[in-house]
């Protein structure tokens, strides 16, 4: 079972990190223009944008590192429930905006993010 955790660990992680380093250093307009699933940009200011690129690089380190270098490694489940609360946000904001497809993606992901929850903090690292 840690195989599993760490696999999709690593693999949450690499899609985060590269989502929120994407929306650092492109701009709103740019970001928007990607694809058609990012029309929900348009709810939120430059700033905010920044703020949601720097969670999800920070959650995606904080997903990796604690229970990689083993210090304080209760931070992985941690991290894993602050993801899982970003996207119970993310999915709301696609509800609001009645983007039933896209929401999908989000629940997923949210599901994902709270299997990795339970499973660091149930089973011992190892």
């Amino acid at each position: 079972m840690n195989t599993i955790l760490w696999i999709i660990t690593i693999l949450a992680a690499a899609a985060y990190a590269t989502g929120g380093t994407t929306m650092l250093v492109m701009s709103r307009e740019r970001y928007r223009s990607i694809g058609k699933t990012q029309h929900w940009v348009d709810d939120f200011g430059a700033g905010h944008l920044k703020a949601i690129g720097a969670i999800k690089l920070i959650g995606a380190l904080g997903l990796v590192l604690p229970v990689a270098v083993g210090i304080a490694p209760v931070l992985t489940p941690v991290a894993a429930c602050g993801l899982a609360l970003f996207m119970a946000g993310a999915a709301t904001t696609r509800f609001r905006r009645s983007e039933w497809p896209y929401m999908a993606g989000d629940v997923v992901y949210l599901g994902v993010f709270a299997f990795l929850a339970w499973g660091w903090f149930t089973l011992p690292v190892t």
